[in-house]
């Protein structure tokens, strides 16, 4: 989600990213703003909706909600070190900000049964822990978490008998998340977003993971054409990799001014990604009413994705043409609480 910032002081890319990462997830959540009932119709996973499916599985499922995710990291620490430097108490202002997003989250499910905001809201309290850590201490903390993952997604695959309860908490979406966000908070803390063509790490890490990420979305292709019963699993265990690739490509080409001036229409959804992501079960609802679609199959959702994403598109530009704030995130910016100012330095 993005923090509460003035337009002179928001990085772009962030925005922009922010903005292609919820056009990624509608291609997700569509076919679950329609509750299926039982003895109704059920979606088609044969033939071509079969094709798009998998393709969906191999450059969309969980890589986009990881990107969301990587940016709400981001954003925390954006937040929590603007309101210290204003003099404020980070952590504490930080906590306000998540139950309130917790408060706006439990509504929302009872609009969007998939809504992901109460899982950010909670997830995002075990941030807390690490605003004031050294980055040695959080990349320590990242690469064992991220192995603890790779490692309890990886061995029910290999070996059957080890898939348990306890496996599966550390390799489940919640897990997917949390270590997101670390990931985006490291990143912001770092500097790197900043100067991103300066991290000469990011190169390096870049090739390293490139053979995992394509060997892992070939997996996912002919796992899903396979109807592979482990295919979450497998999509699961190349999340990461092919989630760090998607990113630095997309820092990469939005450092570049000509491409940030060129997206400056889907910067303008990610600068309200709240208010666009309550929406998009909305429109997406009533598109499906107006073409009576009754069931989502996956040629549905490549037609209606864009739609609701060129919407949000054209409402985003008009509405910054008379406001500065997205609705949600007045909103939200009310219920965390006024911000402490001290001197000249403001939110």
């Amino acid at each position: 989600m993005s923090t509460s910032v003035t337009p002179k002081e928001r990085i772009q890319s962030l925005d922009i990213i922010r903005g292609f990462a919820l056009f990624g997830i509608l291609f997700i959540n569509i076919a679950g703003y329609q509750v299926l009932i039982e003895g109704g119709p059920m979606p088609d996973f044969t033939g071509i909706n079969k094709t798009i499916n998998s393709l969906i599985n191999v450059f969309v499922e969980k890589k986009f909600f990881s990107m969301f995710s990587f940016l709400f990291g981001v954003g925390f620490y954006i937040f929590a070190s603007r309101a210290e430097a204003r003099g404020d108490k980070p952590r504490w202002r930080f906590v306000r900000r998540l139950v309130a997003l917790l408060l706006i989250g439990i509504v929302h499910i009872f609009i969007f049964w998939g809504s992901i905001l109460v899982f950010y809201a909670v997830i995002g309290f075990l941030l807390l822990p690490f605003y004031k850590a050294s980055l040695k201490t959080i990349r320590n903390w990242l690469i064992g978490i991220i192995a603890v993952h790779l490692i309890a997604t990886a061995l029910p695959l290999f070996v059957p008998a080890t898939d348990s309860f306890v496996t599966s908490i550390f390799s489940n979406d919640s897990m997917l998340v949390f270590i997101m966000f670390l990931s985006g908070f490291y990143v912001s803390k770092a500097g790197w977003i900043q100067n991103i063509k300066e991290v000469k790490h990011l190169k390096l890490l870049f090739i390293g993971l490139l053979p995992f990420a394509v060997g892992s979305m070939l997996w996912i292709w002919f796992a899903s054409e396979a109807n592979n019963g482990q295919v979450m699993k497998i999509m699961t265990l190349g999340t990461v990799p092919v989630t760090y690739c998607y990113l630095i490509i997309a820092f990469w080409i939005f450092s570049n001014p000509i491409a940030v001036k060129l997206c400056q229409p889907v910067a303008k959804v990610g600068r309200m990604a709240l208010t666009n992501y309550i929406a998009q079960s909305f429109i997406a609802l009533a598109i499906m009413k107006a073409m009576s679609i009754e069931v989502v199959n996956a040629k549905d959702v490549i037609v209606i994705a864009p739609m609701i994403f060129v919407i949000q598109i054209v409402f985003s530009v008009i509405y910054f043409k008379f406001f500065k704030m997205g609705p949600m995130e007045k909103l939200w910016r009310w219920m965390t609480g006024k911000p402490k100012v001290s001197g000249t330095q403001t939110i």
